[in-house]
């Protein structure tokens, strides 16, 4: 929640031209401003490399749910992608895991890649049930699709411990971490789906540490959050990729 409209049209353009320039054009961009911002950034982003989405959407089509934004009314916009189960929306929202399968679902329907995200709490990593807890995380509200739909999404992985903390685990803590969910989505849907599967990393991702971390095996990328305020941080994370 941050960026008037003013400020986001700003920032979103630094982004373009900076992209423009000095980012290689295999890698993707994609640009998850607040929903205000996503008509107006769209536009921004026409003609370049750069992808747009948005941080949630409901899960529900439309209705009686003021307040709420829909991913119909969000594909509207012009966004390809949507990151849903966010920590921040999991711990201050109480967002379930069914209750994310029914976001997937409406999201994938309006043709919206799911940026779905992953992650465990220090006190569940200390008491060892870390990775059981992932697992039901990505199972109980991924495994119900098809090998073609799952194909659509992208994953992130959260460690929630190393989120604004200043913290941020180890290249080896966050290999391991994103092995064993490239493992457990090869286990129900395939090698090939699992190589395929686009896993990002995202826990206090910055410029010092992103070659680092983003020259690891199984990290395909970065979900970046305050670093990706400051146009030259992110595009400077991108090209250490």
């Amino acid at each position: 929640m941050n960026k008037t409209l003013e400020e986001g049209k700003v920032l979103a353009s630094e982004v373009v031209n900076m992209a423009k320039d000095e980012v290689d054009s295999s890698i993707t961009l994609v640009l998850c401003p607040s929903y205000i911002l996503l008509p107006t950034v769209n536009k921004l982003l026409e003609g370049s490399k750069v992808a747009l989405g948005a941080q949630n959407c409901a899960s529900k089509e439309s209705g009686a749910y003021t307040g709420e934004v829909s991913a119909p009314m969000v594909a509207s916009t012009g966004a390809s992608y949507v990151i849903l189960g966010h920590s921040e929306r999991r711990a201050y929202f109480h967002e379930t895991n069914v209750l994310l399968a029914e976001k997937v679902n409406l999201a994938l329907k309006y043709k919206l890649s799911p940026i779905f995200c992953c992650g465990e709490t220090l006190e569940q990593r200390e008491q060892g049930v870390h990775l059981d807890f992932i697992k039901a995380q990505l199972s109980e509200s991924l495994f119900h699709l098809s090998a073609a739909d799952f194909a659509n999404v992208v994953i992130a992985y959260e460690p929630i411990w190393a989120i604004g903390t200043g913290v941020t685990a180890s290249s080896a803590q966050a290999q391991e971490m994103h092995a064993m969910i490239r493992n457990h989505i090869a286990s129900k849907y395939r090698q090939e789906v699992a190589d395929n599967t686009s896993i990002l990393y995202g826990g206090s991702c910055k410029p010092d540490n992103a070659k680092e971390l983003l020259a690891c095996k199984d990290v395909d990328g970065g979900l970046i959050g305050g670093a990706a305020l400051k146009s030259r941080d992110f595009i400077d994370i991108a090209k250490s990729f």
